[in-house]
Order: structure tokens, then C-alpha cells, then sequence
């Protein structure tokens, strides 16, 4: 992300963000946080590269990429499958 500008930081209440995160661009909020962790438990559940680093992991940021771009396209309906028997 060059140059974007972080104006604000939401997180949950672990004490390491306190730690490192400036008091005036951060927000400790279990509200704020919850629909990322929605997602990041989507891409844990569905994808495999995205559980572990040991037999299946990203070798290419693209492929990941694309990995979840269709798990998006699928769970949103935007994406068929004509199965041909």
C-alpha cells in the first residue's frame, strides 16, 4: 500500500497494540473488529492456504490473489459452474 496514509487503527483489546499503535490513531473496539474476523475465519475454512505454513501454503502472492477473488465470486453468487455430463 505506498502511499496511503493510515488515519485510523481498529482493534480488539490485546495489550500489544497499546504497546506500539499511537494513542491518537487508535480505537480498541470489539464492534470494529468483528466483520474482518468474519472474513479471515471464511478464508481459514474454505481456502487451506490460508490455515497453515506447512504442506499448503501461498508460493505466489497472485495465486493467492486469485484464490480469494473466486471464493468472493462464489459466496457473493457471481460465479457458475456449468457442470457437463
Amino acid at each position: 500500500m505506498k502511499g496511503k496514509k493510515i488515519e485510523e487503527v481498529m482493534t480488539d483489546f490485546w495489550q500489544a497494540y497499546v504497546d506500539v499503535l499511537p494513542k491518537e490513531k487508535h480505537t480498541q473496539s470489539k464492534g470494529e473488529t468483528f466483520t474482518v474476523e468474519g472474513y479471515n475465519s471464511l478464508f481459514r475454512h474454505f481456502l487451506a492456504r490460508m490455515r497453515r505454513r506447512t504442506k499448503c501454503y501461498t508460493k505466489s502472492s497472485k495465486m493467492l490473489e486469485y484464490s480469494v477473488l473466486l471464493l468472493m465470486l462464489k459466496r457473493n453468487g457471481q460465479l457458475n459452474f456449468i457442470i457437463i455430463t
